[in-house]
């Protein structure tokens, strides 16, 4: 017979391993998994490059001064207060943003890609590991005196990347003259889950069409880790050696023109502009081929000698352009 001290023990004994189970499993929960950190020298960090000069814009408004009519001159007011002359030199201010952009070596990985026909090819993608942080950088244009303004610190704000990925070509044809070759991007979602497996380190892995979801909140603090994603290519020319990786949507940063001549009387608002957005230019070069298509062939930066293919100087890696 068991006494009622033993039994009383007996039963707190196991109150108290339902309550160490049961804390284990709410921990086990409640805390993210650990991610993997990566060596140094991993990933190729770029920070946002905002210039003052993007917060101004100064143009014509084209479709009031393409009406020679508007053109009059008032009994009591100047003629710099007519509706054409105030189109002309029209200052457009607004503020711009940039996120942080960090990338691991492109790589290939080989993956079974299921067809329109139902049948499962195996195909080489091109993959690029990237991650995205929204340090907070922004500039606005703030008014000093009468038509004059300064770029200052902007608001930090959640921002959404819209992400554009694009491979260009540089290489030569027979003639000497450039071969182009662009690549769009493509979701692969056979090709994610190995990519995330070998390059994530735990993390969730977006595509181009998931990331764009939710607006990247601002970092909090210099560990914050960012959201991740991966850019994929399938069918790429195995011939390229040498070619550029563009990546849009890091900033809401553009420009725009009216070429002369472009805008006549009575067209539609808007005929002939052209805009540009600002984009991050990626180069890299391979000295492989065909035979050769494997991603410890693909280097960061411009081929030797071949700067002028890029369009950029000798040893310029990346940079921002309008395109």
């Amino acid at each position: 017979m068991q006494s009622v001290f033993q039994k009383n023990r007996r039963a707190a004994l196991r109150a108290v391993v339902i309550l160490c189970v049961a804390s284990s499993r709410i921990f086990a929960q409640d805390t993210p998994p650990r991610l993997r950190a990566f060596a140094p020298g991993v990933m190729t960090v770029i920070e946002p490059a905002l210039e003052p000069s993007e917060t101004l814009h100064v143009h014509d408004l084209v479709e009031i001064r393409a009406d020679k009519s508007l053109d009059w001159q008032p009994e009591f007011l100047p003629a710099s207060r007519t509706l054409f002359n105030m189109a002309k030199d029209v200052q457009f201010k607004r503020e711009v943003w940039g996120l942080e952009f960090a990338f691991k070596p492109l790589r290939m990985i080989e993956v079974d890609v299921p067809q329109a026909n139902g049948r499962m090819v195996r195909k080489n993608i091109w993959y690029l590991v990237y991650r995205v942080r929204n340090t907070g950088a922004a500039l606005k244009p703030v008014e000093e005196g009468p038509g004059e303004f300064t770029a200052q610190p902007g608001t930090p704000a959640p921002r959404r990347f819209v992400p554009e990925f694009v491979i260009e070509a540089h290489d030569l044809d027979a003639e000497g003259k450039k071969n182009y070759r662009a690549y769009l991007d493509r979701v692969v979602p056979a090709a994610v889950d190995p990519i995330r497996q070998r390059e994530a380190g735990g993390r969730l892995l977006h595509n181009s069409v998931t990331i764009s979801d939710e607006p990247i909140p601002v970092a909090a603090g210099s560990e914050d880790d960012g959201t991740w994603g991966v850019a994929m290519w399938e069918d790429v020319d195995p011939n390229i050696d040498f070619f550029s990786i563009y990546v849009g949507g890091l900033t809401n940063a553009y420009d725009w023109s009216d070429p002369p001549g472009a805008y006549a009387a009575g067209d539609r608002p808007g005929k002939g502009r052209r805009f540009t957005q600002k984009m991050l230019q990626l180069n890299f070069w391979r000295p492989g081929d065909e035979y050769q298509e494997h991603e410890r062939e693909v280097r960061f930066g411009v081929a030797p000698d071949r700067a002028e293919l890029y369009g950029v100087p000798e040893g310029v890696a990346y940079r921002w352009i309008h395109q």
